[in-house]
């Protein structure tokens, strides 16, 4: 299998947790079909979605904390998957420099978010949840 582009990763995990959400069906199943299609997942790619799906309610909360008047179940399926794997990085992956996370989000919600404004929508987000993890790590 070739090496993937970390984003070419970010956007394979972003739509296995989309079709997981759309199809109600675990990650296991979903990839578990893929493979008779002749699918590989890079490492990075499965990482991030087993992140996710293990820390989904930690994650879910912390947009809850951010998004104003808006539900969890209001942002788009494939939106609030680009936002929960940017989340996962930034609390998760500490090698990954939070900076880096939410660049690659909003450029990953150019091609495969729901609308127009949908990165300057994943960039306030992630500007509030950036703000507040510098806030607690005392990071500038």
């Amino acid at each position: 299998m070739e090496r993937l582009s970390r984003r070419n990763c970010r956007e394979k995990a972003i739509i296995l947790l989309y079709q997981k959400d759309l199809l109600g069906k675990s990650v296991e199943d979903i990839l578990s079909g893929d493979s008779s299609i002749g699918r590989e997942y890079d490492e990075f790619t499965l990482r991030l979605v087993k992140g996710v799906v293990k820390n989904i309610g930690n994650i879910d909360r912390i947009i809850k904390t951010v998004v104003e008047n808006w539900s969890l179940e209001r942002i788009a399926i494939i939106d609030r998957n680009i936002i929960r794997v940017a989340i996962y990085e930034m609390v998760y992956e500490e090698e990954i420099p939070l900076k880096v996370s939410v660049d690659e989000a909003i450029e990953i919600s150019k091609t495969l978010g729901q609308k127009d404004d949908t990165p300057k929508f994943i960039n306030g987000i992630l500007g509030k949840v950036l703000n507040d993890i510098c806030n607690i790590k005392n990071i500038k």
